[in-house]
């Protein structure tokens, strides 16, 4: 028993002896190694500043500025990881890794499908000229101003100050509605008068009281004004301008001021916008009797 510890003692302190040779014949290439690693993270963190700066010039968002120079900056850092490996003579463990990463990629991929799309679809949305921040877009029934775009969500701010944050696949599949794609917005509103009322008298009331309203409208013939129907109890119509706005609640303010403004000017003019009502026409051959019976 004595004898074979003896041994396995002895042959561990050769093999520890191997390795301390094996260091100190290394030592000069633990040096190089070392010292292109530092390169690399020194290079990594200029080339991401650099690439950073390159971008400002372009038009795409924020934070896929900072996703493309972090992607540069790993890559140079793999790149001179791979360099300190060869250095190392350690080729086998290098064939090892990337048949390893091969196959965690995989298991990766497959679990994290929905996620991956989510981070194409925000590249893909990166790259949109037509959405960007600042914008007032409509998107899978939820409307607001885009505050930020990542590689997980489009994130909306509505009317009421909350927060959207809708995936990026489910924004890239569905059709987006932008208000901000130009200068102004059109707005839309219906109203009616009753059937005594003077149609032309109303037509020029409500086109030089919006024309006077808003400063956008220069002149009367930017207001569109239009009857629609008759309608159960009025005279329907509709009057059309633009306002010098591409957000959703400026036209819902302006909605408001218009109708302010024309029921101020109807009541001054005894035009009126009447309650529906309903006509009953009794035919002569009923008589309806005003005698009540009591029990």
């Amino acid at each position: 028993m004595e004898k074979q510890f003896r041994e396995a003692w002895s042959k561990m302190i050769e093999k520890l002896e191997s390795w301390v040779d094996m260091l100190v014949v290394n030592i000069p290439n633990l040096i190089i190694a070392l010292v292109v690693f530092v390169i690399a993270l020194l290079l990594s963190r200029y080339i991401s500043n650099l690439s950073m700066k390159l971008m400002d010039k372009s038009k795409l968002q924020e934070s896929m500025k900072n996703l493309i120079s972090k992607v540069v900056s790993i890559v140079v850092v793999l790149i001179g990881l791979f360099l300190v490996l060869g250095i190392l003579d350690l080729g086998k463990a290098l064939n090892t890794i990337l048949a390893g990463a091969g196959v965690v990629g995989l298991a990766v991929g497959l679990a994290l499908q929905g996620a991956l799309a989510n981070t194409y679809s925000g590249i893909v949305l990166a790259y949109i000229k037509h959405l960007k921040f600042g914008d007032w877009i409509e998107t899978n029934g939820f409307e607001g101003e885009v505050v930020d775009l990542d590689l997980r969500s489009v994130t909306l701010k509505q009317p009421d100050n909350n927060l959207v944050y809708i995936p990026n696949k489910l924004v890239v599949e569905n059709p987006i509605k932008n208000f901000s794609t130009t200068a102004q917005s059109r707005v839309i509103l219906e109203c009616g008068v009753a059937y005594d009322s003077d149609l032309r008298a109303v037509r020029d009331l409500v086109v030089n009281t919006i024309s006077k309203s808003f400063k956008a409208v220069e002149n009367e013939e930017d207001v569109i004004f239009l009857f629609k129907e008759f309608g159960d109890s009025s005279i329907n119509f509709e009057t059309r301008f633009w306002i010098d706005s591409t957000s959703a609640l400026e036209v819902a303010k302006a909605k408001t001021k218009a109708m302010i403004e024309i029921k101020e000017a109807f009541d001054k003019n005894n035009i009126t916008i009447p309650f529906p009502i309903r006509t009953l026409d009794i035919p002569d051959s009923i008589h309806i009797s005003k005698e009540s019976s009591q029990d």
